[in-house]
């Protein structure tokens, strides 16, 4: 039996969420990059501080991963995710007054092309990180 896709947002995820304890380093090197920085800065700042914070932390991560968009069995060209983490979960960053259901779809969208089952969608322009992260599951 597939699983439903389903959307899920929580910082204090059931067992049942896969890849908890990867996202969990994650969202918390995010929040330290928060507590530091504090909103209204540009994303590529928030970028930088979180891609050396994963180093700090030892998370392998690639940043700005290059991945091929497929259209029918056709390469129909190629786009650029903010971060695979230990080849298992995307990470997108913002620097937005309010997280829209297109960047739900932007992050969906790529995780069915690289087939993996969890993205987060962090925003960095909110007061409390907390309000501003999203784990999507496929």
């Amino acid at each position: 039996m597939k699983p439903q896709r389903s959307q899920r947002n929580s910082l204090c995820p059931p067992k049942e969420f896969p890849l908890k304890e990867i996202t969990q380093r994650i969202i918390s090197c995010a929040l330290e990059v928060h507590s530091t920085l504090g909103p209204g800065l540009l994303e590529s700042v928030y970028e930088e501080a979180l891609a050396h914070e994963f180093t700090l932390r030892g998370i392998r991560h690639i940043r700005q991963k290059e991945i091929n968009l497929n259209y029918k069995g056709k390469d129909v060209g190629r786009h650029r995710i903010d971060y695979l983490i230990e080849d298992k979960v995307i990470v997108e960053i913002k620097a937005v007054e309010a997280l829209h259901k297109i960047y739900d779809a932007q992050v969906l969208t790529y995780l069915r092309a690289l087939d993996k089952r969890v993205g987060l969608l962090i925003n960095f322009n909110v007061v409390w990180l907390r309000e501003g992260i999203k784990r999507l599951i496929i």
